[in-house]
Order: structure tokens, then sequence, then C-alpha cells
């Protein structure tokens, strides 16, 4: 199939976090899926099928705008294509979307628990809590209903019964977030074994995320190789910049 260089590249980075997502424990087989937003397009996973084989003219593309649902290439998309696409849809600051089954975000899903800020890490997360979206079956549209409240202000989310959800203003920055977000919830499973946690203050977190804008790890809305922003996006950068 006919593509540009920076799309060939965009797929290939994106069997490249499958894979490391399974190597490094964060999925197992081929229960998990990455999206990556791609000019009015959207890169997605294709459905059960095994990292290790996938190819890039075997990733799938669904337009953002347009068609909703409708899809090309020569496998199906992933069966969870919905919240992957209603999440770029309804976030212009989201280029990319993560989504896994790690044990203890599973864990603690299955449990129906939201994550507390038991670790200053929850500031890279857009608030004091990472939500737990209610049960739904997946692929469908009440699933990805829920998704979308539990991740408004958030750049991750846990599915009750499921798994997680991390997005983030690029593919690398989605995946770190998804890795750091199964390490607080190791984290918290422990403490709820240990008893006695403590929860940081709202205050304490608001703190964090200041020192983190300075820091680096938040989200900043920008074109580049996860693709262009959407126009909301545009029209904050233009603001800033007649502002200046």
């Amino acid at each position: 199939m006919s593509m540009t260089h920076e799309e060939y590249e965009l797929r290939k980075a994106i069997i490249e976090k499958c894979r490391f997502m399974n190597s490094s424990g964060l999925n197992q087989g081929t229960s998990g899926n990455i999206s990556v937003r791609y000019q009015d397009q959207m890169l997605i996973t294709p459905s059960a099928t095994p990292y290790d084989r996938m190819e890039p003219d075997m990733i799938a593309s669904m337009p953002l705008n347009t068609d909703y649902g409708s899809w090309s290439g020569p496998l199906k998309p992933s069966t969870e294509w919905r919240f992957h696409l209603d999440i770029l849809r309804a976030r212009p600051d989201v280029n990319a979307v993560v989504h896994a089954h790690p044990t203890y975000c599973t864990a603690i899903a299955i449990t129906r628990r939201e994550i507390p800020a038991v670790h200053y890490m929850m500031a890279a997360f857009g608030g004091t809590t990472v939500r737990c979206a209610d049960y739904a079956t997946f692929g469908t549209e009440a699933l990805s209903n829920n998704a979308l409240k539990a991740l408004e202000d958030r750049t991750a989310c846990l599915l009750a019964n499921h798994g997680m959800i991390a997005v983030g203003a690029g593919l690398d920055k989605a995946m770190w977030l998804a890795v750091e977000l199964e390490t607080l919830a190791r984290q918290y499973f422990n403490t709820l074994l240990i008893g006695n946690q403590v929860v940081l203050s709202d205050e304490a977190i608001a703190d964090t995320a200041r020192g983190f804008s300075s820091y680096g790890l938040q989200d900043t809305p920008k074109a580049g190789k996860a693709g262009k922003v959407g126009a909301e996006g545009k029209a904050k950068a233009k603001a800033k910049t007649k502002g200046k």
C-alpha cells in the first residue's frame, strides 16, 4: 500500500511499542492495543494479530472526522477501536492511546477502586486520583463513554474488571505514562497489604504538578511524529503567540 515515510515510521513505532508492552510484562498476548493520530486518520493495531508477526501495512487506518467506524487495510482494527477513536476525537491534546491489561492495574480495577495519591507521581496523570471507569462489555459504546468520563482532565484511567488506558501528546509519552501507572498501581497494591497508607494532600499534588511543568513531564499539545493536533489545540497555541 502507498504511504508517506512519516506514516510508515509511525506504523513501525506502534509495532515496536506493542512488542515492548509484552516483553516488559505490561501486557499479555494480543489483549493490548495502541492507536496514534496521523493527520485526519487514526492508525490502530489490528484485531487478534500477534505482535511478533505484525508488519506496518497490517496497521488499520480509520478516519477521525468522517464515516465513523469505517476502516482501511488488510486486517480489521482492534475490537477496542471505538474508545480509541472517541478519545482522539474528543481530546485534541491527545495524539496516542495505549490500552493494556497489566497485572496490578487490572487487579485494582477488579476491585473497582480508583488509585489515590499515594505517591507524588500521581501529578503526572492530571489530578489527585486515577479513576476507575464503570464496567461495560469490551468494544461497546458504553465502555467508550465510561472511559471518556473517567479520563476527563486525566491522562490515564482504569477500566473496571478489564485493564487500563493511558494517553499522551505522543506515543512515547503515552507509553511512559502506561508504565508509570502500572508502577503506581503496584505500589498502591502493596500499601493495601501493609495497611496504614498515607495519601498526599491535594495541595501536595498541585505543588508537584507545578514542579513538573519545568521538568518536562507535562503533555504539551503539538504537531510532530504523532500527527497534527486538533483545532482547539491550534487555537490555544495561536492565542498564546499573540499574547507574547
